[in-house]
């Protein structure tokens, strides 16, 4: 089943309502772009995602092999350059922190998968983003 998100933008800076029609969540753009700062920004949204399914890979890694695990952390940190013609070059540098009692080839073997996970794949697969069309309904907040 595809993934389906809905956005309400309001006047209010650039604040968006986002639902995916169980959960919702205020995004917005920083101060110093023009918004209100009363939520994660579109940059904040993607690398959050990333670093989600980097957590929930080792933790279900650590399960599936019966390794005792605790808190699982992630740090990330994206940087993005503009290159020719305007085209961007993004760098994400990832640190995670893993706690339980792990020898050392089971903690390699959890950022190994980490790396492996779906949305990283998915980020660093082929994209086809179609153009963008009217909505028809009105997407209520």
């Amino acid at each position: 089943m595809p993934t389906k998100i809905n956005i309400k933008n309001i006047p209010t800076g650039y604040q968006s309502f986002i639902s995916n029609g169980r959960h919702s969540i205020l995004g917005d753009e920083p101060i110093k772009s023009g918004g209100t700062d009363l939520g994660f920004s579109p940059e904040d949204l993607v690398l959050s995602g990333l670093a989600m399914c980097k957590v929930a890979t080792v933790r279900y890694i650590a399960r599936k092999n019966g390794w005792d695990i605790r808190d699982v952390d992630a740090e990330l940190e994206q940087k993005v350059k503009r290159g020719k013609g305007g085209a961007l070059s993004t760098t994400v540098n990832v640190k995670l922190k893993i706690e339980g009692d792990l020898t050392e080839e089971q903690k390699q073997e959890l950022f190994k998968q980490a790396d492996r996970c779906y949305i990283h794949r998915m980020i660093e697969g082929d994209w086809n983003i179609a153009e963008a069309v009217e909505l028809e309904e009105t997407i209520e907040a």
